[in-house]
């Protein structure tokens, strides 16, 4: 027990909330509380490093006659659980105590650890589970003694590693100082067409038999859909080691080029989803462990490291050279295969400006398919670092999506599971491996977090034990959303959240299945669940959201996800389809401002999104039994409004006009959302500058700057104090696509409230943003 010896620096732990200059004065400002006796432990900050289906509460909840039971099933046999320290928190660890109960670990000890600020990992007590309803100490060599001969000062994390087993409890005993509680989630308000996204393959815009060019009778059904994720197998991109094929694509022929000139021309967003690996890739695998699923490194290679991934960072680098925007590339570096085939030849293209997203891999956290095809949370992230930026630039040239195009926003393969322990995981590595930038904030390799969500009975998304799939509202799917969009914000420096899949099965034998409810068909509840996702999605933060999928894959298959499609097989909108349209056309600029508290009252919920300054309201019963009801919606006396109802088979809504007389509308609301806007004038398109958003506010070092409009010419921002001085020269930026998001050093100018005037052509907007000391 040398460790025991060892005394450790307090360090901050995974919650950066604020830079280490802000930190030193809020520190010497504030006054933490500070207690002697049990050390608390929060359970909820622990997260595993496998595929558990339970936390450790149990550890911590002073029920010594209850074993810990995290599930099972699990795909790796020993395995961590972090503890990470909030900023300025401290420990000074005197006694521990741990209670055994039942069954003995001789084996496989359980071993807690603390990780120093040099990412040192120090035992400092171990558990074997050989005595009977007992309380034992650190040490296994004097169980009777809870006393660590040197107290352990201060930790960055604790660690317990395991095998399995726990203790029934868990107790630790000195000197706690609490850390600086995190910072509200603020609201993230995002333009509702974002959520209209769907799940597609080449094939649902081009003909198989023509692959070389669209097919014009399926793009009026694609453009219900706002963006599209292009399901994109890594086999198209290298059939063959080293030749790269786009233009026609190795397997199948496909014309990618044509695809996504198609989609920029009728302004639908593309996420470029990477996915599966090569055949050749594929082989490297003993016979009967080959699977286009497995992890997209070569058999045997150590999944720890970057490195290992440089073939799928190679690829990544070779479709962002072509797509991406930047056209100043060392030709050199870009490759085509020289093959002609039947359907032509490759050409080598660059910076074409048709891609800004692209996903690295699918479900890299998929337990239905064996250790062979899983990826623990901190290999996943050794494997973005190397198709990001080739592990910062150590993987050699032509490595990496960064260093073909630094604009191209990196998005983390979707997590099948709902918990936020993987990506936890993800982010301790880059802060290990990646360390921080010179701002101090954890240098990241990905830009957009991203995650899987299928409401369902069991509230377990794709867990299974679910019968049937259920009313986002229902399921707490939201709840499950929202703890992803509260880590970006404390571990993530806010970034953008999306969910990639999300959706219901018309197929009654699938555990995903919507039902009918009341008079309502199968379909016709899909429709309200749908749309119903969309705005339970928008109201907790995410950012974008794709449903899946575009066509079913089978009707008639009870499998889960094979009767999801969106769109009839004769290329008409199904009802979820024809909500969807109509809600974009309606709503699509609005953003999402608040829920009014009628929601605790009433049982209605009563959303508000605003688009320049005016109004719209969404309100919805979020049951699943037919429930109808009537709610009084505060509009001012003399106001006159439109209220729309979702209409199947229809292009449009049904709409009555509505005059306050009262200074109250009564409405009858039900399980179908209906929408009040203001009845003078249509949908604002493209309305200048007028969905600029400017956040955090107020802001310690920096604003992000949110846009989204039609317009693609440059933006530029002057800062002015609040005397009309300027304090910068124009700061311009390139909008090259719809969506426009930066980032706005303020770090130089003292604390005050400043003007940031921006323009783009003739459009003009004044936002007040206030700086903090």
């Amino acid at each position: 027990m040398k460790s025991l010896l060892t005394t450790l620096v307090v360090c901050a732990g995974l919650f950066y909330l604020i830079g280490p200059a802000e930190t030193h004065t809020l520190l010497a400002s504030v006054v933490l509380p500070q207690t002697t006796g049990k050390i608390p432990i929060d359970a909820k900050r622990w997260y595993q490093l496998n595929n558990v289906t339970n936390g450790l509460d149990g550890l911590f909840d002073g029920n010594t006659q209850e074993a810990v039971n995290t599930g099972w099933n699990k795909l790796l046999a020993n395995y961590d659980a972090y503890y990470p320290l909030l900023e300025g928190e401290q420990m000074t660890i005197e006694r521990i105590r741990m209670y055994d109960g039942q069954g003995e670990n001789k084996e496989a000890p359980v071993t807690l650890y603390i990780i120093n600020d040099r990412w040192e990992r120090i035992p400092i007590a171990r558990f074997l589970g050989d005595h009977y309803n007992k309380w034992v100490g650190p040490d296994p060599g004097n169980p009777d003694n809870f006393d660590l001969k040197t107290p352990i000062t201060g930790a960055r994390y604790l660690v317990l590693n395991t095998s399995g087993a726990y203790p029934n409890e868990l107790e630790l005993y000195g000197t706690h100082q609490a850390g600086a509680a995190p910072s509200p989630t603020p609201i993230r308000p995002t333009p509702f067409r974002q959520m209209v996204g769907v799940n597609a393959f080449e094939w649902n815009l081009e003909d198989a038999n023509a692959p070389w060019k669209i097919d014009e009778s399926r793009i009026p059904a694609v453009k219900t859909f706002s963006s599209i994720r292009h399901y994109m197998d890594w086999e198209k991109l290298e059939s063959t080691p080293g030749q790269y094929t786009f233009n026609p694509t190795g397997a199948g022929s496909w014309n990618y080029d044509a695809l996504y000139e198609r989609c920029k021309a009728e302004g639908i967003t593309v996420l470029a989803c990477l996915k599966t690996i090569p055949q050749w890739l594929e082989n490297t695998y003993p016979a009967g462990e080959r699977d286009n699923e497995n992890v997209p490194a070569p058999y045997g290679r150590n999944l720890a490291e970057p490195a290992s991934y440089i073939e799928q960072a190679r690829v990544g680098f070779q479709f962002a050279a072509r797509y991406g925007y930047n056209q100043k590339i060392d030709p050199a570096l870009v490759k085509v295969s020289s093959v002609k085939t039947w359907a032509g030849i490759n050409t080598q293209k660059i910076g074409l400006g048709l891609i800004r997203y692209i996903e690295c891999e699918n479900e890299r956290d998929k337990t239905w398919k064996g250790r062979k095809a899983y990826q623990t949370a901190r290999e996943y992230a050794a494997n973005l670092s190397a198709f990001y930026d080739g592990h910062k630039n150590t993987l050699g040239p032509g490595v990496g999506i960064k260093n073909a195009d630094p604009s191209m926003i990196v998005v983390i393969g979707g997590l099948a599971a709902s918990s936020t322990d993987y990506v936890r995981g993800m982010i301790d590595w880059c802060r290990e491996f990646r360390g921080l930038k010179p701002d101090g904030r954890v240098d990241l390799c990905w830009d957009v977090m991203n995650q899987h969500l299928y409401a369902n009975d069991a509230a377990s998304s794709q867990g299974g034990g679910s019968s049937r799939g259920a009313a986002p509202e229902v399921a707490s799917v939201g709840e499950q959303a929202r703890e992803f969009v509260k880590v970006a914000h404390q571990a993530a420096h806010d970034m953008p959240v999306w969910i990639t899949e999300a959706g219901y099965d018309l197929n009654q034998g699938s555990p995903l299945k919507a039902i009918a409810i009341g008079s309502k068909s199968v379909q016709e509840t899909q429709a309200d669940w749908i749309l119903r996702t969309a705005l339970v999605y928008a109201r907790v933060g995410i950012d974008r959201l794709f449903f899946y999928q575009l066509y079913d894959d089978n009707l008639a298959n009870p499998t889960q996800f094979s009767s999801m499609g969106l769109i009839n097989g004769d290329k008409t909108r199904k009802p979820a389809a024809d909500y969807l349209y109509q809600v974009r056309n309606l709503l699509g600029d609005y953003r999402y401002q608040e829920t009014l508290p009628a929601e605790r009252t009433s049982g209605v919920v009563v959303d508000r999104y605003d688009l320049a300054g005016k109004s719209a309201f969404v309100l919805v019963v979020p049951d699943e039994h037919g429930r109808t009801t009537r709610y009084n919606l505060a509009i001012p006396k003399g106001d006159t409004v439109r209220i729309c109802t979702p209409r199947i088979g229809s292009e449009t809504m049904t709409q009555e006009i509505r005059v306050s007389t009262t200074g109250m509308i009564p409405l009858t609301v039900t399980e179908t959302p209906i929408f009040v806007l203001p009845a003078s004038g249509e949908r604002i398109v493209d309305s200048g500058l007028a969905t600029v958003q400017v956040y955090p506010n107020p802001a310690a070092n920096y604003v992000d700057i949110v846009l989204e409009n039609g317009v693609f010419t440059p933006v530029s921002i002057v800062v002015v104090d609040s005397k009309g001085s300027k304090q910068s020269d124009p700061i311009r930026f390139a909008k090259p696509v719809r969506q426009f998001r930066e980032r706005l050093d303020l770090s130089d100018l003292p604390g005050g409230v400043y003007l940031l005037d921006i323009r783009q052509d003739q459009y003009r907007i004044v936002k007040k943003v206030i700086r903090t000391d």
